[in-house]
C-alpha cells in the first residue's frame, strides 16, 4: 500500500517545534496547513487528519477558527479519521457538539493519566501512564455518543466517537518543546522552577510510551483505507462510516 496522506492542521501560531514534533511522530506523508492563519485543505483527498495544539481557546471569537471548524466538520462527515491533540482535542469536541470550558486552573508539566475502558488508541500503553500536559481549558461535556477513553483529576484527557479521537495531553512533546512552552507562560518564579525541574530525561523517557497513540492512530487510518480499497475492488459502493473497532 502506498504511504498514507494525512492533513495536519497546525494551529500553533508558527511554532517550529510543532512542525518538527508531528513530522517525527507521524509515519505518513504529511500536508501541513497553517490553521492559525485560516489555511485549510482545498479538498478531502486525505486518508486522515490531525489537529494540533494552539495558544487560543476554542470558544474565542477568532476569525481564523471558522474555516478550520468548517473543514474539520466536513472531513468528519466524509468519514476521514481525525486525531486532535490538546486544542485539537477540544476543537473536535466542539465541532461534534461537545462543550469546552475554562477549568479555572492550569495543568502543566508531566502528569499521570489513566486510560479508561478499551480503546485501540492506547494499545501498548499502560493503564496509568505519564504525559506532558499544558491546558487551562477542558472538554467539560463530551459530544453526544462519544466515549471517554482517558482522564485524570484535572479533566477528561481523551475521547472517541466513531473515527474521531481526541487527547488532551501532548504525546508529541520533546524536552525542548516543553521547556520553551513553560518559559512562555506567566508562572510564579516558584512554579516555573518546579515545572522546569520536572523536565528531565527520565521523565521524558517515561512519557515516550504515550507516543504510541500516533502509531495506533496511523494503523487505524491504514485499516480504514485498506477496507475502503477492498470495497472498491469488490465493485461495491464505498461510504466512509464509523467502525465499531
Amino acid at each position: 500500500m502506498s504511504q498514507l496522506r494525512i492533513a495536519v492542521l497546525n494551529a500553533a501560531h508558527r511554532d517550529e517545534n510543532t512542525t518538527r514534533n508531528f513530522r517525527r511522530e507521524l509515519d505518513a506523508s504529511l500536508a501541513e496547513f497553517d490553521a492559525a492563519d485560516g489555511e485549510v485543505p482545498d479538498d478531502f483527498d486525505y486518508d486522515g487528519a490531525v489537529v494540533t495544539g494552539s495558544r487560543a481557546s476554542v470558544y474565542w471569537d477568532e476569525e481564523w477558527m471558522q474555516p478550520v471548524k468548517k473543514w474539520v466538520g466536513q472531513a468528519i462527515d466524509h468519514g476521514i479519521p481525525c486525531l486532535g491533540v490538546c486544542w485539537g482535542h477540544q476543537l473536535l469536541a466542539d465541532v461534534l457538539d461537545g462543550t469546552v470550558a475554562d477549568m479555572g486552573v492550569y495543568e502543566v508539566g508531566y502528569s499521570e493519566i489513566e486510560h479508561t475502558g478499551e480503546s485501540r488508541l492506547f494499545d501498548g500503553v499502560n493503564e496509568t501512564f505519564t504525559a506532558f500536559t499544558s491546558h487551562s481549558d477542558e472538554v467539560a461535556e463530551l459530544p453526544p455518543g462519544a466515549e471517554p477513553i482517558a482522564e485524570n483529576e484535572y479533566s477528561n484527557h481523551g475521547f472517541r466517537k466513531d473515527r474521531v479521537f481526541g487527547v488532551q495531553f501532548h504525546p508529541e512533546y520533546d524536552m525542548q518543546t516543553a521547556r520553551e512552552l513553560v518559559h512562555r507562560k506567566e508562572l510564579s518564579d516558584e512554579r516555573l522552577e518546579s515545572v522546569l525541574a520536572e523536565i528531565t530525561a527520565e521523565n521524558y523517557q517515561r512519557a515516550c510510551q504515550a507516543k504510541l497513540v500516533f502509531d495506533n492512530f496511523v494503523e487505524f487510518v491504514r485499516e480504514v483505507t485498506a477496507s475502503e480499497v477492498a470495497t472498491d475492488t469488490e465493485g461495491n459502493a464505498t461510504a466512509r462510516v464509523g467502525q465499531s473497532d
